[in-house]
C-alpha cells in the first residue's frame, strides 16, 4: 500500500526505503510475536493440534483487504497503481508442490525460516541455508527450466477479477471464510491432544 500513496504524491520517495525497513522490522515482530520461529508451532497445522499459522494469515488477508478497500474509498490508494504479480499457472503449480513438501517437512517457509534463524534456531539456520543453496541451483540452472517456468501465463490477475466479482464482495467472502476456519480450527484442534513445545 505504500507504493500508490507514495506515487500519488501524498509522501515523498526519498521515504521508500525507510518505510520498507520499518514494515519489515514490523512483519519480523509479528512473526516473531505468533511464535513462527518454532517449527513445531508452524508444524502444528499438519498435525491439527495449532492452528496459529493459518489464523495469522488469514487475519493478515482480512486487515489488507479491508485496509485498501478503506484507504481507496478515502482516495488514498488507486488500485490501478497496485503491482500485481504476473501469473503463470505451471510453475505456481510445481512451485506449490515443492514449497509445500519442504513446508511439511522442515516446518518453515522462507520468511519464517528467517525469523528462526534471526532468534538463534538451528533448525531455522540449517533451513536458511539450504534456501539460499535452492536459490543458487535454481539460478544456475534456470535455462533448463525457463520454458516451464513462464508457461502458463495469464498476465496481472486478481482473484475477484479471475470470479467475476466486485472487492468489495470477494472481502466480504473471505471475512466469512476466516470466521468459519476460526471456527473449524477450533472445533479440531480441541479433538487433538494438546503438545507442549
Amino acid at each position: 500500500m505504500i507504493g500508490p500513496i507514495i506515487s500519488s504524491g501524498l509522501v515523498s520517495s526519498a521515504w521508500d526505503n525507510v518505510f520498507a525497513v520499518f514494515l519489515g522490522m514490523g512483519f519480523g515482530f509479528a512473526l516473531e510475536s505468533s511464535g513462527f520461529s518454532s517449527s513445531r508451532k508452524i508444524i502444528g497445522t499438519f498435525f491439527g493440534y495449532d492452528f496459529v499459522v493459518v489464523k495469522v494469515f488469514f487475519t493478515a488477508a482480512i486487515v489488507a483487504s479491508l485496509g485498501l478497500l478503506y484507504l481507496s474509498y478515502m482516495g488514498l490508494v488507486d488500485y490501478s497503481l497496485l503491482y500485481i504479480q504476473p501469473t503463470f499457472i505451471t510453475s505456481a503449480i510445481v512451485g506449490g508442490i515443492i514449497m509445500g513438501i519442504g513446508f511439511a517437512m522442515g516446518g518453515f517457509c522462507p520468511g519464517t525460516s528467517v525469523c528462526a534463524a534471526a532468534v538463534g534456531r538451528i533448525d531455522g539456520l540449517v533451513f536458511f541455508g539450504g534456501m539460499f543453496i535452492g536459490v543458487f541451483l535454481f539460478s544456475e540452472a534456470f535455462p533448463l527450466f525457463e520454458n516451464m517456468y513462464y508457461s502458463g501465463s495469464l498476465g496481472p490477475k486478481m482473484i475477484n477479477s479471475v470470479f467475476g466479482i466486485s472487492p468489495e464482495l470477494f472481502t466480504f467472502l473471505l471475512v466469512l471464510m476466516a470466521i468459519g476456519m476460526f471456527y473449524g480450527a477450533g472445533w479440531v484442534q480441541g479433538k487433538v491432544k494438546k503438545i507442549d513445545y
